[in-house]
């Protein structure tokens, strides 16, 4: 179960927010990477308290919905989306977390930079013609495979289809390759 809250606040509220979400057996945490390098070590070093079987902590770089014209002219982030991402990637393996949210694009980025262990997590996963709907760095199941995500994320496409079911398991043969 991957427990996608985003959170962002101080360091301490964040680590606090992490023990008391790990109560809740889940697989995967994340936290905004804007929120710095304190923040997120903190959240690191609160989960690697509970040893083996603890959550895996992830951070979001920039949401797929966002775009070089929104970093620029909403955000004031004068560097390039891509550079964005890697600098928030790399923040994120410094404070000690397990890998980031990206898009499955920057995903081969991330990886060379940062080594294949270091985990991608990324949303904004379509099956082919599906709509995009607010996301713009989208990729199929099978682009994101080919790309290095080792993990997706699919929402509105599973819970918005008519026979979700379907729709999950097109995306899972499509992703692993299998049945």
């Amino acid at each position: 179960i991957f427990l996608d809250l985003k959170l962002h606040d101080i360091p301490n509220t964040v680590a606090s927010a992490m023990l008391s979400l790990s109560q809740l057996r889940v697989n995967m945490v994340n936290l905004h990477a804007g929120g710095g390098i304190r923040m997120m070590r903190d959240a690191a070093d609160a989960l690697h308290t509970l040893g083996p079987g603890r959550p895996l902590i992830i951070a979001v770089t920039v949401l797929t919905s966002l775009d070089q014209e929104v970093l620029a002219n909403e955000l004031l982030i004068g560097e390039m989306l891509s550079e964005t991402v890697l600098r928030y990637a790399g923040n994120a393996k410094t404070a000690g977390l397990d890998g980031v949210v990206c898009s499955p694009h920057e995903a081969p980025a991330v990886h060379r930079t940062y080594g294949t262990d270091f985990l991608t997590v990324t949303p904004g996963i379509r099956p082919a013609g599906g709509d995009k709907g607010d996301q713009k760095r989208v990729a199929t199941p099978e682009e994101a495979r080919r790309l290095g995500s080792d993990y997706i994320v699919v929402g509105r496409p599973i819970t918005r289809a008519a026979d979700p079911v379907s729709i999950y398991r097109r995306c899972v043969h499509d992703f692993l390759g299998t049945s």
